[in-house]
């Protein structure tokens, strides 16, 4: 398969709006050990992408700069050690960064076939938002049959992502969002919802369950929900942090609610976990996820495709919160 000698990627210039993401000329990535070469079909657009274009992600020293956390397309070379992937192969792919390309290298650990009758667009949105969600609502969460949880953020990528997996396991689901529009989309996906506007979501929980309380809430707020997600938990529950929209930083905190109830408040950032970390999500997604989208269930929601040079545009939709489902964009 021919590969180009140089490519076209979305680099942020600086800190800043939308549009300081501006497409570069620069060489096609070499492929290393381990790794596969992606010629790229899509990528997924994701809320750490807009956080790290404003300046507001927390970036490791060697975490790749370029933007792009998921990809599909076809494996154009394989490094040594490689024998789970060849040539031509279709595929996706959580990325360490680097997805907003026409090419992208990416660990072979983290790359899985795509699921049959999944088109590049579908594909593309899968990665980031399943890993992160199986990762940390049924790992570090340990949802299961029979439980209740509340997933904050219900009609984003995230959201979507978990409301179809809690219905497709037998987990009980509240979600919270803003508007009429996104609350009939949350009860389409089978779950409870809960106008954030002008309902107490740990109210609406206490009269639904009759004073139990959610086994686990999924938050992307942080520290403006903290004590209400506290409140929302049943026993021995676990609130589990995926952002902080609502702030990186809890004020006076009601300790005695989290000791009197024997909760667990944990959190993780996804792009930071290890490639062995990442690569055990993959195997896990492989055995249990994979069959079902197969099978044409749980098949990410689509909100709007864009090309990759309208990758501004697809930055302030994402902003602007009138999204529902995934961002993707499409790469020539």
């Amino acid at each position: 398969m021919t590969i180009a000698h140089t490519m076209t990627q979305i680099e942020i210039t600086e800190p800043g709006g939308p549009t300081v993401l501006q497409p570069r000329h620069v060489p096609v990535p070499v492929v290393g050990a381990g790794e596969v070469l992606i010629r790229v079909r899509a990528a997924g657009v994701n809320r750490p992408d807009v956080l790290q274009r404003a300046g507001q992600y927390p970036m490791k020293p060697g975490m790749n700069p370029i933007p792009g956390l998921e990809v599909a397309g076809e494996v154009v070379a394989v490094g040594a050690g490689v024998d789970d992937f060849a040539v031509g192969d279709k595929v996706c792919a959580l990325t360490n960064g680097g997805g907003y390309a026409q090419y992208c290298v990416v660990p072979a650990s983290q790359t899985l076939p795509i699921p049959e009758g999944l088109d590049w667009v579908q594909a593309a949105a899968i990665p980031e938002t399943f890993f992160t969600v199986w990762a940390n609502l049924f790992e570090m969460g340990g949802a299961r049959k029979g439980q209740r949880v509340l997933i904050h953020g219900g009609t984003s990528g995230i959201g979507t992502t978990a409301l179809m997996l809690c219905r497709e396991f037998g987990i009980d689901a509240f979600a919270t969002a803003g508007s009429e529009e996104k609350c009939a989309v949350i009860r389409e996906l089978g779950a409870e919802a809960i106008n954030y506007r002008d309902q107490d979501f740990a109210r609406v929980i206490s009269e639904k369950t009759a004073g139990h309380g959610v086994d686990v809430v999924l938050d992307i707020m942080g520290g403006s929900y903290l004590d209400k997600n506290v409140a929302a938990l049943a026993l021995e529950g676990r609130l589990v942090m995926l952002g902080f929209l609502g702030g990186a930083v809890a004020k006076e905190v009601n300790l005695l609610a989290i000791m009197a109830k024997r909760a667990i408040v944990t959190g993780s950032l996804l792009r930071s976990r290890t490639r062995e970390e990442k690569a055990v999500i993959a195997q896990q997604l492989r055995e249990h996820v994979w069959p079902v989208l197969a099978s044409g269930r749980c098949l990410p929601m689509i909100d709007k495709v864009y090309p990759l040079e309208d990758v501004a545009q697809a930055h302030a939709r994402m902003e602007a919160g009138d999204h529902v489902g995934k961002i993707v964009l499409r790469v020539d």
